[in-house]
């Protein structure tokens, strides 16, 4: 049966451990049209960043704010999604999407991710409520420890924001704070097949490692908040749009555009990024 919303079990499980698995969230033809736009739409490799990971090796990744009518708006702003995401939010408000970016880790190449929240990058955009940002990871590949799959610290998210400072060209938390975190709560190894889908909260710590097998994992992240989540420091637009939904068959079956069109993040755009200095890479 086709994934409708999250059911209450599954929106518990979120509040108590910061985040649910959804296997199945998208279809095997759905992915398949994701993983080819990725792959093929020029804009995606045109508009793709390069960051470095504290052993030089680089995490490449997509990002735009506004959900079009290319297949990943449809995914972000599909029912299912939306639906979902509205049930996670402690809000009424409508549902707003912040960003969505395509997570790129090459084979043997592709870097690690720092250990991090969100929300630890999102404070600087000065929004004010953790509690009403929501992402959505979806995996087109498989993704598992050989590859370099997300590791969560299971109800990390209760924490509070957490101190975060540069870690080669990524923003990383305070290593005392997770080493704490990492002896009091579970470090749960987030695999999952193409389809599957992880909702998580913005303060929980993250990381992934380094890709050295010979697998590609891509994924693609959507990030939401509440439309009464101000932002003061943001000076994109989607973050205060309500979604505009569409059916969940649009996701496989509708004509979609091109990703040309998108509102690419660019590296000199970016103020974390811009400010930064590399000293050693």
């Amino acid at each position: 049966m086709p994934f409708k919303k999250l059911n209450r079990e599954q929106v518990d499980s979120f509040f108590v451990d910061g985040y649910v698995i959804v296997k199945g969230f998208c279809n095997k033809a759905e992915v398949d049209r994701m993983y080819a736009t990725a792959i093929e739409d020029d804009a995606m490799t045109k508009n793709a960043l390069l960051l470095n990971d504290q052993t030089g090796r680089k995490t490449k990744l997509s990002l735009w704010f506004t959900p079009g009518n290319d297949v990943f708006g449809y995914l972000t702003r599909s029912e299912k999604m939306v639906n979902s995401v509205a049930r996670l939010l402690d809000s009424d408000a409508p549902v707003c999407h912040f960003h969505s970016k395509l997570m790129q880790k090459e084979p043997r190449v592709g870097g690690a991710w720092e250990w991090h929240q969100d929300y630890g990058y999102w404070y600087k955009n000065q929004f004010m409520f953790p509690d009403q940002l929501v992402s959505v990871m979806v995996a087109l590949t498989t993704a598992n420890k050989e590859n370099g799959c997300l590791q969560v610290i299971k109800g990390s998210h209760k924490l509070g924001r957490v101190n975060h400072g540069f870690a080669g060209e990524q923003v990383g938390a305070d290593m005392t704070m997770v080493n704490n975190a990492l002896k009091t709560m579970e470090h749960i190894y987030v695999e999952l097949e193409p389809g599957d889908a992880l909702f998580f909260h913005s303060n929980i710590l993250h990381r992934s490692e380094a890709n050295l097998s010979d697998h590609p994992r891509w994924s693609i992240i959507s990030c939401y908040c509440s439309q009464s989540n101000l932002a003061y420091n943001e000076t994109s637009t989607s973050w205060k749009t309500p979604v505009q939904t569409v059916p969940d068959m649009a996701i496989e079956k509708w004509e979609a555009a091109s990703l040309s069109q998108a509102d690419f993040l660019k590296k000199e755009n970016d103020p974390a990024l811009k400010d930064y200095q590399p000293s050693n890479k």
